[in-house]
């Protein structure tokens, strides 16, 4: 138990490191606004980002209009830093921003067809309201929802090389690609030779 106590402080403490050179990177949007936030309260960056977090976190659980905050979080931000990586001359950041929009546009066509399945079980949100019978109210789990698709996305979009758009990709994604994409990119140029036939007769 302690050896696993020892590898969570570990983590926490690398991660912890990474936001502290994110949030002192010069090129990043948000530095100017640390540095003034760090001088003015005495309190370390890190901690106050940790603060944000966890206020943002509690907003989503207790707040109104939870749903709409996370949809700001997920896209706003992701949609203007991509503008800036359009704009810029380097590959490096088109790349991760393409990344990320990959894995987003994955998990909202999941979460599409989950609502769906949701849908077709029976009894499926009485079982689950039933699962934390006099825990839980319907209401709650749904906010629990909102606050983990919020959190799914800030952990996509971390600032930090191995967010979690990054590792979907290369763990999921990426592998299931190139395994598969000669094989629909065969069907879907089959599909566009037929339509182009159908086309041509009329």
């Amino acid at each position: 138990m302690a050896a696993q106590i020892s590898q969570v402080q570990q983590w926490f403490n690398s991660y912890k490191s990474n936001v502290g050179q994110s949030l002192s990177d010069p090129a990043k949007p948000w530095k100017k606004a640390f540095d003034q936030l760090e001088e003015r309260t005495g309190v370390n960056r890190v901690n106050l980002f940790l603060g944000a977090a966890a206020f943002c976190a509690l907003y989503l659980i207790f707040g109104y209009g939870a749903q709409l905050l996370c949809n700001i979080i997920g896209v706003l931000y992701p949609a203007y830093i991509s503008i800036h990586a359009i704009e810029s001359s380097t590959k490096q950041d088109d790349t991760k921003w393409l990344i990320y929009w990959v894995t987003f546009g994955i998990f909202t066509v999941i979460e599409f067809f989950s609502g769906l399945l949701t849908s077709v079980i029976p009894f499926y949100w009485l079982l689950k309201v039933g699962f934390f019978t006099n825990i839980y109210s319907a209401k709650v789990i749904y906010i629990i929802c909102i606050a983990f698709q919020c959190g799914f996305l800030i952990w996509c979009m971390l600032p930090m090389e191995q967010n979690g758009s990054t590792i979907i990709y290369h763990k999921l994604v990426r592998p299931y690609f190139l395994k598969h994409h000669e094989s629909v990119d065969r069907i879907i140029n089959d599909g566009m030779n037929k339509a182009a036939g159908v086309l041509k007769k009329d």
